[in-house]
């Protein structure tokens, strides 16, 4: 029987499924655990069950000397926040949850091109402060989506489950930029450069993977090539977009709007952007069902199942 520790709390039939055959403990806190819980956890535990926000950096694999735990099962598909290198130069293996988390990620950033080209935001803070006086033909006009070009930056999973969504639901041209040649199966074209796309997107989404390939991908390069009545959306990670000129370009009117789900330094969040009506801030949302929460949880107790009862990998990062 092996001792696992999962370091959130995780719908009931997650915690069912690995206390059947293992020592569980659960740690009750919502916070990210502190450096001193990581090392402990590496020391104390055969498996352990981090998630966003448990920054398993290189500083913690090295104080931890000879660590007991071989596996850190993560729970969700994004890694960036484990530093898997210095994980495996310990003997620690690393899985995730691909796959679980796509169609909710994908559904969140249209939630967020809706919300921000259609003001939605705006109108529901308005009927909220009863500042509504009743309908009339210019209150609150947004933009058209329908019809309109969508440029996807990482063309994965999640980028083409939301460029098939904008292509079948809302007609819309699809032009992507991705790190390999790649053929969606529906009509988009890829070209060769970010700001190519930018130039060209009325909706410009990015879904790639966080971690240092990717950190500030989005900066003001790409905004300054950006349409100015073009919407910019973020549904990977922060630290993909640098923030100050993401704050920069909309102030400057270098593009309309944005929708936000996640944040360069969350859970802080600008107050810049916060002052801002013509941007979309979610509290990272994106795989917020109880459905795909439970189906990342079920993946990655999987991965633990079956490392400890076979000593093999299902999602090896």
């Amino acid at each position: 029987m092996g001792k696992v520790l999962v370091t959130r709390p995780m719908p009931d039939i997650v915690i069912e499924r690995l206390t059947h055959a293992h020592d569980v403990s659960v740690r009750k806190h919502v916070a990210p655990m502190s450096s001193s819980e990581m090392i402990a956890s590496l020391r104390d535990f055969d498996v352990v069950m981090p998630t966003l926000g448990d920054a398993y950096c290189a500083d913690i694999f090295d104080a931890v000397g000879t660590p007991r735990c071989q596996l850190l099962a993560n729970f969700g598909v994004g890694f960036n926040h484990i530093d898997v290198a210095a994980a495996h130069g310990l003997g620690i293996q690393v899985t995730n949850t691909p796959g679980a988390v796509t169609d909710a990620t994908a559904d969140i950033a249209l939630t967020l091109i809706l919300m921000t080209a259609r003001r939605a935001g705006e109108g529901e803070r308005l009927v909220r402060r009863n500042g509504w006086d009743g309908w009339n033909p210019m209150q609150l006009l947004g933009q058209h989506v329908t019809g309109k070009t969508l440029g996807v930056v990482g063309m994965g999973r999640i980028g083409e489950a939301i460029a098939r969504r904008c292509h079948f639901g809302f007609e819309m041209n699809v032009v992507f930029h991705n790190r390999s040649s790649k053929e969606p199966g529906f009509p988009a074209r890829q070209l060769e450069t970010i700001e190519a796309v930018a130039s060209q997107a009325d909706f410009l989404v990015v879904a790639v993977p966080g971690g240092s390939d990717t950190r500030h991908l989005i900066d003001k390069q790409v905004f300054g090539a950006t349409k100015p009545n073009a919407i910019f959306v973020n549904i990977s990670r922060g630290e993909v977009v640098k923030e100050a000129d993401l704050v920069e370009a909309l102030t400057k009117g270098e593009i309309a709007g944005a929708g936000l789900d996640v944040y360069e330094f969350e859970p802080e969040v600008p107050d810049a952007l916060k002052s801002m009506e013509q941007v979309t801030l979610l509290p990272h949302l994106g795989t917020a069902t109880l459905e795909v929460r439970t189906q990342m949880g079920l993946m990655a107790a999987k991965n633990i199942l079956t490392f400890l009862a076979e000593g093999t990998l299902l999602n090896p990062v």
